[in-house]
């Protein structure tokens, strides 16, 4: 039992308390986010700007540029995000969940290469190609920064992107030895899975008629 406690835990010894904290924090408050977003609940932006905004400080103080980039782009986008799902398309209704269009699927492989190739011009200014976790990192960041586009705009595909994003993301941060933030992303997977399902369930039965 030790063994395994230290196998999992052991990076922790030499973190400041503090990081530790705020890690534990921005978990909780992540999860919370996801949650709310398969309830497709408004609380979702709300809670994810406080777990990316302490995301963004501690990715920062690790050297984790694309990981930081990542968590300042989702608290932008919240804000984005938050006004849309707001936003009233008539006297009674706000933005109704619905599926990708074309167009939208096209924005969104131009966003998943532009992401690319800025990180890749990020990682190449700071020198960080020197571990095979960058390659992964820029190819996850892409992923997760057209899922979260589309979720803004309350696309039921989002939920794939997450899927994609997450699971890869559970060995990556494992490997990097942040344990807590790994298990928070194997939730995720789950919780994306749920998402999508209950999102698609409330899509068939209110569909949008354009």
């Amino acid at each position: 039992m030790a063994e395994t406690l230290d196998f999992l835990f052991g990076q922790y010894s030499d973190y400041e308390t503090s990081s530790i904290v705020l890690e534990l924090i921005g978990v909780i408050f992540g999860l919370l986010s996801v949650w709310f977003s398969k309830q497709n609940n408004i609380w979702v932006y709300p809670t994810g700007m406080i777990s990316t905004a302490i995301f963004v400080y501690l990715l920062a103080k690790w050297g984790l540029l694309g990981d930081m980039m990542i968590n300042a782009y989702y608290f932008s986008m919240s804000v984005y995000g938050w006004y849309i799902w707001t936003r009233k398309v008539d006297a009674e209704h706000v933005t109704p969940i619905t599926s990708t269009t074309a167009k939208e699927h096209q924005i969104s492989a131009i966003l998943f290469i532009a992401t690319i190739v800025f990180v890749f011009i990020v990682y190449t200014a700071f020198d960080k190609w020197n571990d095979w976790t960058a390659y992964v990192d820029t190819f996850t960041t892409a992923i997760f920064f057209v899922g979260m586009w589309l979720m803004a705009r309350r696309k039921l595909e989002n939920w794939i992107y997450w899927i994609l994003g997450d699971v890869i993301s559970v060995p990556l941060y494992f490997y990097k030895g942040f344990t807590f933030t790994s298990l928070q992303y194997l939730i995720f997977t789950g919780l994306a899975i749920y998402g999508y399902i209950s999102w698609k369930k409330y899509l068939n039965k209110n569909p949008v008629i354009a």
